[in-house]
């Protein structure tokens, strides 16, 4: 009997997950069509407070991986809730509203207590096991912690992060050991700019050195059209679009942190290809080969936003007003994609994994990073605008967040 309950059971929540999945389905295709026309201020909101709920659902201050549609909010992810952290402060910064700052550093005092005797930090659904690419990201949250308030504890978290990544490293500067599959990935390049941002503060020679080596070896890894190899998250596949633009990020930011040109260069390469493959609808696909064939049909968000961000740093870096408006176009396709009308908090001004949400990246999902990227992208695109000598992004530079 007992038996026989649990299993109606079970086949009631499959039941009710296939309900929502398809519902979903539905209310995303018809959604484009009806979609709100409203400002980058408004949108900005939704994706921060769709932000605070998913911090406000887990039992710590950590963010929650993501909402997805059949099992609701996930635990939370240091990974990412480290580089929402800055996130968060730029939008405090933006709007002066405090709220967003105390979330920030609730987060950040939550990485502490997470992090691991070595210095590294953990992956979400295994909280001893160290990774390197989620250590980097989570240094970025305890830098931004750092030079918001000054605490040393962030400072010195994020050394202890830093040693242990350089501990690490392969003599060739990739990272292969606690790395995803056991690989080089050239997404890398976003941990050498982590390190960078270390080397900021305690100008240690050791960390920029690695850095360095890191960034050379992800060069390597570039072809003559810009695209990278050993970029996927298995050595079988394809890069996705959100690979693709962490890649070229790193490379980018190292470039302006050590006023390198080569750097630059190398992700300026990569942004124009991406320039040309944008489709009339403001978007580009989710998957490309070596050819910059696109593979798959549907669109990552995540990277759109990504991408967005990173031709606004090169429109901020070169004046090329080609760059602002591809920008300018992903992100209003972005706002688009968005279910502004939905009850559910989970779903009310996130960003889903892929367009349509059925896509190959992260589906029947609202994963947390694309929220941010796309809260990124808006700021930026927003502070781009302004005419002023000083703008805002410059004056939250000024100040040392990460933006």
């Amino acid at each position: 009997m007992v038996v026989e309950k649990q299993s109606q059971t079970a086949l009631l929540n499959r039941l009710t997950a296939l309900l929502k999945v398809s519902k979903a389905f539905l209310v995303d295709f018809f959604n484009g069509r009806r979609s709100l026309l409203l400002e980058n201020q408004h949108h900005m909101r939704f994706a921060a407070e769709w932000l605070a709920a998913a911090q406000d659902a887990t039992l710590d201050a950590g963010v929650s991986a993501q909402f997805s549609l059949s099992k609701g909010w996930d635990v939370s992810y240091p990974e990412t809730t480290g580089y929402i952290v800055p996130t968060l402060l730029n939008y405090f910064h933006l709007t002066g509203q405090n709220d967003w700052r105390d979330r920030a550093l609730r987060m950040a005092d939550w990485l502490l207590s997470t992090q691991l005797s070595n210095g590294a930090f953990p992956l979400s659904s295994d909280l001893a096991t160290p990774v390197v690419f989620d250590t980097g990201q989570v240094i970025f949250g305890l830098i931004s912690a750092f030079r918001e308030t000054g605490a040393r504890q962030y400072l010195h978290s994020a050394t202890k992060a830093a040693r242990w990544l350089v501990s690490i490293q392969e003599p060739t500067g990739a990272w292969l050991r606690h790395s995803c599959g056991g690989i080089g990935h050239t997404y890398h390049t976003r941990v050498a700019w982590a390190l960078l941002e270390v080397y900021r503060e305690l100008h240690d020679n050791e960390l920029l050195l690695a850095a360095r080596k890191n960034l050379a070896w992800a060069m390597t890894q570039q072809l003559k059209n810009g695209w990278f190899q050993n970029n996927a998250f298995a050595a079988d596949a394809f890069p996705s679009l959100h690979t693709i633009a962490y890649a070229t990020r790193g490379l980018l930011e190292a470039g302006r942190i050590l006023q390198q040109p080569r750097y630059i260069q190398a992700a300026t390469k990569t942004a124009d290809a991406l320039l040309i493959k944008q489709r009339k609808d403001g978007a580009l696909h989710g998957e490309y080969d070596q050819d910059w064939r696109p593979t798959v049909g549907w669109t990552c968000l995540t990277g759109n936003a990504q991408t967005a961000i990173i031709w606004l740093k090169l429109y901020r870096l070169t004046g090329n007003k080609t760059y602002f408006a591809a920008a300018k176009k992903a992100n209003a396709f972005l706002e688009k994609t968005r279910n502004l009308r939905a009850k559910d908090p989970g779903v009310r001004g996130g960003i889903k994994g892929s367009h349509p949400i059925q896509g190959g990246y992260m589906p029947y999902a609202y994963p947390n990073w694309a929220a941010k990227f796309f809260l990124d992208a808006l700021m930026l695109e927003e502070t781009a605008s302004v005419a002023s000598g000083v703008s805002v992004l410059t004056a939250m530079s000024d100040m040392g967040v990460v933006v």
